[in-house]
This record gives structure tokens, C-alpha cells and sequence, in this order.
């Protein structure tokens, strides 16, 4: 079959909409027809990447139903509801890459990084896609498959914030709104949203945030240090900076000598821009702090229900991180505005 799809042929270009080719599902694969798709930072870097195959599909968070399934699928039947995502249901250690088989696009076999949802149908490996009920299979949900698993799931699953704990996150795009969101719902007794713009962070007070910080205006350390009367439990940096990857860090209570005189815990969640990092080596010593990372740090099957019900009992606003809805037709204009710092919360295609 046929679909209608976005497609990067030479890096730092932009994408092509056009037609692919599907065959029928192997193996465990499915076919799904989308109904909406996220439009996610990390596609930016994808078409940046000099290093990635092409011709290439992009995208990773999508809602739709499933036309057909592969002969050893076993896990979903034609007519479910799913949302496809980037994280498998069951975990695998290291960066497993699965192969995109029977896709292709004038004859040339296509390339994608796990799965690909800017595309009317898509196929992909059942382990990424996760069931839903129909009634929650609206276009808002999408977002559940990357920015909201990300963002929650780093303070659900990661830090495991206590009631009372003090929270910072330095980004309040999609991915920070759903952190924001969850150390609310988690009763973090102070959330700080740090950004560098004063829309975003107004926006975010609607998710939780108690306290902003506009790091234009002022020193964010500093005034984190002052707001929290020293330092947080936990600070997130869903942007991925070398000045946030450091700030997250200093931004943390301090502890001192002792088994139990722990300092805080700063969380890296988004996508590092370089590899290199220096940071104060006594930051850690002498103040017992924690740094770690958190990589889509969900459990599917469990999470996904779990925010879906939060949303739907009105505690997880999904359909207000929502700015801008585009048709897969406008997809270079989206990434251009999201490029740009024009997006709030996140952006979707819908079918």
C-alpha cells in the first residue's frame, strides 16, 4: 500500500511530503493508521545529523489503529488503538536500533531511528506500540509518547519525588510541562520552571509551577538558591545545554559528611548538544550529590494508562500543553517554528 509521508533525502534539508511504499507487516511488525502525531525536538537534531542514513522518516509519538499486524504478532489485532512510541514495552539494555523492513520509497529501502509517525500509516515493531481505549484514542494523545513519558516519567520513575520535595526544571517546552506536571501531581511542595522566555514561563503556571525564573533577567542559580533557602531535592534539565547540564547540578541542595547527609539529586533529560561536561568535582564530594540521566524512564504499560486516567480526571492537562495543531503538509513549518522557540508546550500533526 501506499501512504503519504514526510521525508528528509540529504541532511539539513528540507523534508519532502510523498508517497512511500508499505508492504504487508512482517514478523511482529503492524501497520497503524494514524490519527495524530507529535513534532518533537529531537526530529530537529535527526535532520541536523550528517551521520544518519537517507532517505529518512522521522517522528516517535503517535496515536492511531491498527489495519494490519504481522503473522507473529501477538500482542495487538487489527482495530486496537495504540500509541506508538519510542520506548518497548519490554526493556532492552544498550541502544537497540530496530530495521525498518518492507518500507521503501521509489524503490530505495527507507531509514528511521526505532520507529517513524510523521505519516498518514506507519509500520513498526509491536514492542512500540502500547494499547489504549478507544475514547482515549483522541489527537491530544499523542504527546503521551515521547514528551509527556519523558518529562513525567523523569520525576515518577527517576527521582521518585516525596511529597514536600522541592523541584527545578530548567526548559518548559513539552517535555518540561510534563515534568512540571508531574512534581505537581506528585505534591512537590515548590516547582521552579526556569526559562529564557517570559511566554513560556507564564504558560507553565498553569501546569504547577509555583515559582519562575526568567534566566535572561537574572542569575537562575542564584535565585533558585535564594527561593529555596538553599538549593532543591531535585533539578531537571529537559534542554540539554552545557549551561543547564551544569546549572542542574549547582542548583541542588548541599549535603555534607555523613552515611545519610545526602546533598540533591539533578536529573539530565534532554538530548545533550555536545559530549564533553565539566562540572565541579567537589560539587559531588563534599556535598554528596547525585547526577544521573533519565531516557524515557516509563513503563509502558503501566504509565501510559496512568497518565491517560490523570488526564481524563482532569489532573494531567494533555490537551492544553497543545499550542498548535499543523497538517503533515505544514510539517517544514512546524519544525521552523519549533526551530525558532515559537512553539509552547508542544505542537501535532493531525490526520
Amino acid at each position: 500500500m501506499k501512504a503519504l509521508s514526510a521525508i528528509q533525502l540529504k541532511p539539513q534539508e528540507d523534508l519532502i511530503i510523498d508517497e512511500i511504499d508499505l508492504a504487508d507487516p512482517e514478523g511482529k511488525q503492524v501497520q497503524i493508521k494514524l490519527i495524530s502525531s507529535g513534532i518533537c525536538h529531537s526530529q530537529l537534531h535527526q535532520m541536523n545529523d550528517n551521520s544518519l542514513p537517507r532517505p529518512f522518516l522521522l517522528g516517535h509519538e503517535a496515536t492511531g489503529v491498527v489495519t494490519k499486524v504481522g503473522p507473529d504478532c501477538q500482542y495487538v489485532k487489527e482495530g486496537d488503538y495504540v500509541i506508538a512510541t519510542w520506548v518497548p514495552r519490554t526493556p532492552i539494555k544498550g541502544r537497540y536500533l530496530p530495521d525498518l523492513k518492507g518500507v521503501s520509497y521509489m524503490e530505495k529501502a527507507l531509514n528511521h531511528r526505532i520507529t517513524f509517525t510523521w505519516s498518514e500509516t506507519i509500520m513498526c515493531d509491536d514492542e512500540y506500540v502500547v494499547k489504549i481505549p478507544k475514547e482515549h484514542a483522541t489527537p491530544e494523545s499523542c504527546i503521551v509518547g515521547c514528551s509527556v513519558l519523558t518529562g513525567a516519567g523523569a520525576v515518577k520513575n527517576t527521582a521518585k519525588i516525596n511529597e514536600g520535595d522541592t523541584v527545578a526544571i530548567f526548559g518548559v517546552g513539552g517535555v518540561g510541562l510534563s515534568a512540571v506536571t508531574m512534581a505537581s501531581i506528585m505534591k512537590a511542595s515548590m516547582v521552579i520552571a526556569v526559562d529564557l522566555d517570559e511566554s513560556k514561563l507564564e504558560f507553565s503556571k498553569k501546569f504547577g509551577a509555583t515559582h519562575v525564573i526568567n534566566a535572561k533577567k537574572s542569575d537562575p542559580i542564584e535565585e533558585i538558591l535564594d527561593i529555596s533557602q538553599g538549593g532543591v531535592d531535585y533539578a531537571f534539565d529537559a534542554i540539554g545545554k552545557e549551561i543547564t547540564m551544569r546549572n542542574i547540578l549547582m542548583a541542588t541542595k548541599r549535603g555534607g559528611s555523613g552515611a545519610e547527609n545526602k546533598g540533591g539529586t539533578s536529573v539530565l533529560i534532554g538530548i545533550p548538544e555536545k559530549n564533553d561536561l565539566e562540572v565541579e568535582a567537589n560539587e559531588f564530594l563534599f556535598y554528596q550529590k547525585t547526577y544521573r540521566g533519565s531516557l524515557g524512564a516509563t513503563y509502558p504499560e503501566e504509565d501510559f494508562p496512568y497518565f491517560l486516567d490523570m488526564y481524563h480526571k482532569g489532573k494531567f492537562p494533555i490537551n492544553e500543553m497543545i499550542s498548535e495543531t499543523f497538517s503533515l503538509n505544514q510539517i517544514n513549518e512546524a519544525c521552523d517554528k519549533l526551530h525558532n522557540g515559537q512553539i509552547a508546550g508542544r505542537s501535532i500533526i493531525k490526520y
